[in-house]
């Protein structure tokens, strides 16, 4: 069993419909599915999703592509929407610098609002980290400090950093997820951190439709891929594909509450 620890299911497949998407996932393997909110627009619209279907649960956040649009309103919207029954997590959330659609400074302030709320509904956090990880892991420094006790502090979703950052995560409880990138054939420096980094703190993902695994790059990524995710993690790790299999999806079940 695998579970697609990050997917965006609101998104369009076409010329697949959700039935058939989620029929794919389930023949592969794919138990369970955690379609992320990014934005306002579709916080309902995930929550309608795993109202609907058993096998998914969603979370919400500000990307922070869409930082600058997180209003005071819109922050309660967002604390009410993380308390819906299927609702495991705040996110996705973090700083990309290497785009700026938003300014770095609204974006960290815009993060930091959001960790607040993540602490206060006791929701682990789905982070999105590019080009800005010192900023970064200062804010989740302070966040992990904050946190209750029992609390899981969330993943760092689609790694793709450096191995001191990644340690460092590490180091402060989070959960490394590896989506379809670990397959490119120019990922090696991905791939040595795949293997260093201890099996009981990874996760596999999709990200999909983003970021398809080979031999699909270039294509439409579906939350079937997930297999060939950890089927990759499992021949960087020199280990079964079953026990990759099983490990990231307790993993998956412990930090999601599945």
């Amino acid at each position: 069993m695998l579970i697609d620890s990050h997917c965006h299911l609101e998104y369009d497949y076409a010329p697949k419909d959700i039935e058939t998407l989620l029929a794919d996932a389930k023949a592969a393997g794919v138990e369970y599915l955690v379609t992320i909110g990014t934005d306002a627009a579709s916080w309902p619209k995930v929550a309608k999703l795993s109202e609907q279907y058993e096998q998914v649960f969603h979370t919400v956040g500000m990307h922070p592509h869409e930082s600058i649009d997180l209003t005071p309103l819109l922050l309660d919207t967002l604390t009410k929407a993380a308390a819906h029954p299927k609702c495991r997590a705040i996110g996705e959330i973090g700083l990309d610098y290497h785009y700026d659609h938003s300014p770095r400074e609204v974006q960290r302030e815009r993060l930091a609002e959001q960790l607040e709320i993540a602490r206060k509904t006791r929701q682990p956090i789905v982070i999105h980290s590019r080009e800005g990880e010192d900023d970064l892991l200062e804010q989740l420094k302070d966040h992990a400090a904050k946190l209750p006790a029992g609390v899981l502090p969330g993943v760092i979703h689609c790694f793709s950093g450096t191995r001191d950052f990644g340690k460092a995560c590490l180091d402060l409880g989070f959960y490394i997820s590896f989506s379809g990138i670990l397959t490119f054939k120019k990922a090696d420096e991905l791939r040595e951190c795949a293997r260093e980094f201890p099996l009981e703190r990874l996760l596999v993902e999709t990200d999909s439709p983003y970021l398809a695994p080979i031999p699909y790059r270039g294509k439409k990524c579906e939350p079937s891929m997930v297999r060939l995710t950890a089927q990759k993690l499992a021949e960087v790790k020199g280990l079964p594909f079953e026990e990759v299999a099983r490990v990231t999806t307790e993993n998956a079940r412990t930090l999601f509450r599945i």
